[in-house]
């Protein structure tokens, strides 16, 4: 029971391990694994040893260090981009709208939902952007896709993008620590990209 996993909706589990000694033989840079477990339909394991299942998959990829980091950055800067597209957007929008007084209470009950809800908005990007994320998710493309030499640059984006989804990317990108992805869009294209 103590080994028990569940996963009411679908869900990417992604992992790093750095080894010291364990890297391919005939590499000279340094590579570290990514490890990845996903579940397509929801998943309640309560018994480890009799359990299977056609809806969960797993793998793993080596990849180059230098690279994870180098797009973990570009990644960074992407986010930080959309950031400011939302805040000059909500900028506008409240400009805009009439100024209402709340109470202190009504306040409290509303910031953390709109904040949730900014997240997880679709945002509209500009064109220096919308090439920005390109050239980012074709680069996370690149280096998820089993023969990166097939791997043609992206001519539009294949996600809704929203602030939520490419914080969600950073961190899978981040090598010091995992991260689980549940948005819809960009779960579907992640998977769509593991051998």
């Amino acid at each position: 029971e103590s080994r028990a996993a569940n996963a009411s909706n679908k869900e990417i589990n992604i992992q790093w391990y750095i080894p010291s000694l364990a890297k391919p033989s005939n590499d000279t840079e340094t590579k570290v694994l990514l490890l990845y477990a996903y579940n397509t339909k929801p998943v309640k394991i309560s018994n480890i040893k009799i359990f299977s299942s056609m809806s969960i998959f797993s793998g793993h990829l080596w990849i180059p260090l230098a690279r994870i980091i180098s797009l973990r950055e570009k990644l960074s800067n992407l986010k930080q981009q959309v950031e400011m597209l939302m805040e000059s957007s909500k900028t506008l929008s409240s400009a805009s709208e009439p100024t209402r007084f709340l109470e202190e209470s009504e306040t409290l009950k509303r910031i953390p939902s709109k904040k949730s809800q900014m997240n997880v908005a679709k945002v509209h990007l500009d064109e220096k952007t919308e090439e920005m994320a390109k050239r980012c998710l074709s680069e996370v493309k690149a280096l998820l896709s089993v023969v990166p030499a097939l791997s043609l640059p992206l001519t539009e984006i294949p996600f809704d993008v929203t602030l939520q989804s490419i914080a969600s990317l950073e961190d899978m990108f981040d090598p010091a620590s995992g991260c689980i992805i549940t948005e819809e869009s960009l779960f579907n294209w992640i998977i769509s990209l593991f051998p």
